[in-house]
């Protein structure tokens, strides 16, 4: 499903945390190419580097050096507002804690982001609806999330990430908090959209199990891929 264009590059990142009168490197200069259509598993210990390599990716924090390019974009570059476009135009997230809002319906979950994207091509409760069935909640849009399971929970997250069609998807240990029955539906929604969609899917997890939906696993190990370059 890959082709040879390149969503993310990073070159040479680096990030720097200050912790009391020393400072951490959490990376130490990471070079990394993931093409469209790739379903690409970041794995390592505790402590590796992997949340910190995917939230620079997605623009929730900066590197201390080095440049991080989006779909061509150098988005090291940009400032706050240009950030925020950039997250709502070309990139979708998945956490662990599905962060849904607790008064609203999935199918209300799931139309906030299209709502307030105003893109023309989508209708937000449609757009709502298709993915929702897509994921297999056609029976569940009017349910609260105190009344889901935590799969199904996660489903709706998903859906959500996905609302305005999203080229890159960055899931930050998107079955940590299920079982693995749970866990294994997520992977396989997520594979489904992957193959359907040809949108790009990075995965931050401790489960090796993860690894085998995967196109190409990275191991990061102390803040550097542990064959160099990916």
């Amino acid at each position: 499903m890959a082709s040879q264009h390149v969503v993310v590059r990073a070159r040479g990142v680096t990030k720097e945390l200050p912790l009391g009168s020393t400072t951490v490197h959490a990376l130490r200069g990471i070079d990394l190419d993931i093409y469209t259509g790739e379903l690409v598993v970041i794995v390592g210990p505790s402590g590796s580097g992997k949340s910190t390599l995917l939230g620079l990716i997605g623009g929730l924090d900066t590197a201390t050096s080095g440049t991080i390019e989006i779909d061509g974009v150098d988005i090291t570059r940009l400032n706050e507002d240009q950030l925020t476009e950039i997250r709502n135009e070309k990139i979708g997230f998945i956490f662990q804690f599905f962060n849904l809002i607790p008064t609203l319906t999935a199918l209300e979950n799931v139309a906030l982001p299209v709502q307030f994207a105003r893109k023309p091509q989508f209708h937000p409760e449609k757009r709502a609806k298709e993915l929702l069935t897509a994921l297999g909640l056609k029976d569940r849009l009017r349910h609260r999330p105190a009344e889901l399971s935590g799969g199904q929970q996660q489903r709706v997250a998903i859906a959500r990430a996905l609302a305005n069609n999203p080229p890159l998807l960055l899931a930050d240990e998107p079955t940590g908090n299920l079982d693995s029955e749970s866990g294994a539906m997520v992977m396989d929604a997520l594979e489904r959209i992957r193959n359907q969609a040809g949108t790009t899917i990075v995965i931050v997890t401790h489960d090796a199990q993860i690894a085998r939906h995967a196109d190409r696993t990275i191991r990061l190990v102390d803040g550097l891929i542990a064959n160099g370059r990916a």
